[in-house]
């Protein structure tokens, strides 16, 4: 993926504020031996590529002045708090031979299929949404699958029981090493059903016949 991007030499906060109005984003790309350089941005373009997931976990070319493409990975990106307004970008450089961690997005993909839907009536609720990992440029995959298809009633699945495309490491977030990636889970609807089953008195004994 790619985007066209201006040198800016005027900076500031009032700078920013003319470039808003103008239908810019003021954004800086850093890293690498570079010193870092202070960019203009379209708006309509980089609001759009924020809005697909590919852009926030892909090596992206960045166009600069009509120039050859340039590597760079988005860092972050400051939103208006309550307009569709795109504040200000983070890139980073990026050097082939040297390792980036990122976020990556998690598909879950065939929960439907599973035996613990299908065959125990259960749901499977899915863990988190990115992954932290680390991995050289050429090795970032836009996203990790997670295959529910064999899941079955109340079983678990963890990291540990996936396997990251190749080069890829996981980076953990505190002391979680091995985070839940799914659970199987019984409907909330049977659960009230058991419980309401289990709660509701015996009917009382008929008397003995004397």
């Amino acid at each position: 993926m790619k985007f066209i991007a201006t040198s800016r030499s005027v900076q500031g906060t009032s700078a920013s504020r003319r470039l808003r109005r103008a239908g810019r984003v003021p954004a800086i790309v850093y890293g690498g031996t570079a010193a870092a350089i202070s960019i203009e941005l379209d708006h309509n373009e980089i609001y759009h590529a924020l809005n697909k997931e590919a852009f926030h976990a892909s090596i992206l070319d960045m166009i600069l002045d009509g120039g050859q493409a340039q590597p760079v990975l988005l860092r972050s990106a400051q939103w208006h708090p309550y307009k569709a307004q795109v504040l200000h970008v983070d890139f980073q450089r990026v050097d082939a031979s040297q390792a980036v961690n990122t976020k990556v997005p998690v598909h879950y993909l065939n929960a439907d299929i599973s035996p613990a839907v299908k065959l125990a009536g259960q749901t499977i609720i899915h863990g988190p949404s990115d992954l932290d990992i680390t991995c050289l440029p050429a090795s970032l995959p836009k996203f990790i699958d997670v295959d529910l298809a064999n899941m079955i009633g109340d079983a678990k699945l963890h990291l540990s029981d996936i396997t990251l495309p190749k080069g890829v490491k996981y980076v953990p977030r505190g002391e979680d090493v091995n985070p839940l990636m799914a659970a199987a889970t019984p409907l909330r609807k049977n659960v009230e059903a058991d419980d309401a089953a289990t709660d509701t008195p015996a009917a009382p004994a008929a008397p003995a016949a004397e």
